[in-house]
């Protein structure tokens, strides 16, 4: 499925206007083609040509769209071993069999990638892929029917080769402090989280997950001159229900906790720092 690009002259199928998608929480990017539609939860974020691959209903299903989703990694397990875990989901949820997969590389990071064989009167063609870098894993997944192989495989190949990984992501707003904020976070009381907060506290409430904020803090932090000194990612085995970041710079200390709702299946995640 997704390859390289080769250059545009081999490529009459090549489409030249692209839009540009960005995810500042996990940290990546690419472009699509100019007209497709974008929509992202908490969970994933969705490429499509028709917005009905968006609807709940049944016949999404048949509609040719593009998933993207991250998975923090903060323990940095192995790759294959979660893979391998993936595809047996899948095989149980779509009774897919011979699901062989070889390496994938793409934007820097590299993984395994599958094309999953539906059983005959399944009408579509289902391609995952799987890549690692540092802390994230990426999972993606593309559908289209058969009939549409000729049209929408191409144009899907095209946005995922593009795909790349971000050092740095540009326009973020920062506390007085200069500590970075993720994107539609806004100040709360520090008390609504953490009831005897007392002193210089901070608190942010958003509709971000957990592991995404993660990945947002581990990646950002050092960009705005934060030094990390100490990191318990959630989930974590020791007695503490949240991530904890101790951070330092230009003489100030903090620590920032990035709390889970209650919500155990989607837990989204809130912010507090205490400066010292």
């Amino acid at each position: 499925m997704p390859t390289a690009t080769a250059s545009p002259t081999s490529q009459p199928w090549r489409v030249d206007k692209m839009a540009d998608f960005q995810n500042p929480l996990w940290g990546f990017a690419l472009a699509y083609p100019d007209g497709w539609l974008q929509q992202s939860t908490a969970e994933a974020d969705g490429l499509a040509a028709d917005s009905q691959a968006f609807s709940a209903a049944e016949p999404a299903l048949e509609q040719p769209h593009i998933l993207l989703r991250g998975e923090w990694n903060g323990h940095r397990q192995p790759l294959a071993p979660l893979w391998n875990q993936h595809l047996s989901k899948v095989a149980i949820m779509l009774g897919a069999k011979k699901l062989g997969a070889s390496p994938f590389r793409m934007g820097g990071a590299s993984g395994f990638e599958a094309e999953i064989q539906l059983p005959k009167r399944d009408n579509r063609r289902l391609w995952l892929g799987i890549l690692a870098r540092d802390t994230l894993i990426l999972h993606l997944l593309v559908s289209h029917p058969k009939a549409l192989r000729a049209d929408f495989e191409p144009q899907a190949t095209q946005a995922i080769s593009s795909l790349k990984f971000l050092s740095k992501v540009e326009g973020l707003a920062a506390t007085a402090e200069g500590l970075p904020l993720p994107p539609n976070y806004a100040p709360v009381d520090p008390t609504s989280l953490v009831p005897d907060a007392q002193g210089a506290w901070q608190a942010y409430a958003g509709a971000s997950g957990i592991g995404a904020l993660q990945a947002f803090y581990y990646r950002e932090l050092p960009n705005y001159g934060w030094e990390i000194s100490e990191f318990i990612p959630f989930p974590n085995q020791v007695e503490i229900d949240f991530a904890r970041l101790r951070i330092h710079k230009d003489g100030l200390t903090a620590t920032l906790g990035i709390l889970p709702t209650d919500d155990a299946k989607k837990p989204l995640g809130k912010i507090v720092i205490k400066y010292e």
